[in-house]
């Protein structure tokens, strides 16, 4: 009986502990350096931005291309900012 009960106090310190796990990788950004300048236009199918959190403390711009491949964007490039600036434009006019 004492065996079960130790048992039944070892699963559940351990399923706490495991619920109890943060989700976020720390000090991890999605891109590993500045990124790309200027990627083709016509060529972006999807296009996030991503904010600083405490695990990345920098903005991050992604586009998703046609071809299913990720490229992180240059957050300084004219070509990024300009991007920025059109499909701001675009969400407020919808």
């Amino acid at each position: 009986m004492k065996t079960a009960a130790v048992i039944v106090f070892l699963v559940c310190l351990l399923a706490t502990e495991v619920q109890g796990q943060n989700q976020i990788h720390k000090g991890r950004c999605f891109c590993a350096d500045k990124g790309v300048d200027v990627v083709l236009q016509r060529n972006i199918e999807k296009f996030e931005i991503i904010p600083p959190s405490p695990s990345c403390g920098k903005r991050e711009i992604i586009v998703t291309l046609k071809s299913a491949e990720r490229k992180c964007l240059n957050p300084e490039s004219k070509f990024t900012q300009n991007l920025i600036r059109r499909v701001l434009e675009k969400m407020t006019q919808q």
